[in-house]
């Protein structure tokens, strides 16, 4: 369960050995053993993998990974290349399309933004095979709000992507006057078609940061 990059370790290795987190691992390892689940086994920490935190730019936080079979690789809002865009990542393309006037992109993958120094972070990161939701409150939540308290706090101008209700809570762990919080309503249809994601400027609004703070942009291109 613990593949990461090691810049993560010194401030994660401690929650490994909690007492909650040790009760969470027995439950995923036998929801894996008795379950289809998802992501697979190998990429449940991809987040941590594919994006060091000594190269950290970038936190979009997710809720659940996809729950349908083959969609979710280990990165919030990602799917595994080939497969059919959910309506929430056809929408933060759409807003990718009219922010940056960039071709809406075939491939669903978005580890190339991971590896730029965007950690896509769900709150959950794991989830029972059509069963959304099934592996909340079980821990996952309290190592994920641990996580963004220790970025909060050993980082400085991250740029916190808060969208919707539930993400828009973590506001609460980031310390506002060292980091950029941007906070719009989520990319799903339901708060999209209600004016709440189009138009909200985030990923042209993230390099401008990058770039007055002088570091180098993300290429949102896919």
């Amino acid at each position: 369960m613990r593949q990461l990059h090691d810049s993560w370790k010194p401030i994660l290795s401690p929650e490994f050995k909690a007492p909650y987190f040790l009760a969470l691992k027995d439950f995923v390892l036998k929801e894996y053993n008795t379950h289809p689940c998802h992501p697979p086994q190998n990429q449940v920490f991809k987040a941590f993998t594919a994006c060091p935190l000594e190269g950290l730019k970038v936190v979009i936080i997710g809720q659940d990974p996809y729950h349908g079979p083959g969609q979710a690789n280990g990165l919030a809002f990602s799917v595994t290349n080939g497969i059919t865009h959910p309506p929430s990542l056809v929408n933060i393309f759409k807003e990718l399309q009219s922010d940056l006037a960039l071709s809406y992109p075939k491939n669903g993958d978005l580890t190339p933004w991971a590896n730029q120094g965007v950690l896509l972070l769900n709150a959950t990161l794991t989830v029972r095979s059509g069963q959304a939701g099934s592996h909340q409150n079980q821990g996952w939540e309290q190592f994920t709000d641990t996580v963004i308290q220790k970025i909060s706090t050993t980082t400085t101008n991250t740029i916190f992507m808060l969208w919707g209700g539930f993400a828009r809570k973590k506001s609460k762990l980031i310390d506002s006057t060292k980091h950029l919080i941007l906070e719009s309503g989520h990319p799903s249809p339901l708060s999209a078609n209600r004016g709440y994601w189009f138009g909200n400027q985030h990923f042209s609004k993230a390099n401008t940061y990058l770039e007055s703070n002088g570091y180098k942009p993300i290429n949102w291109k896919l």
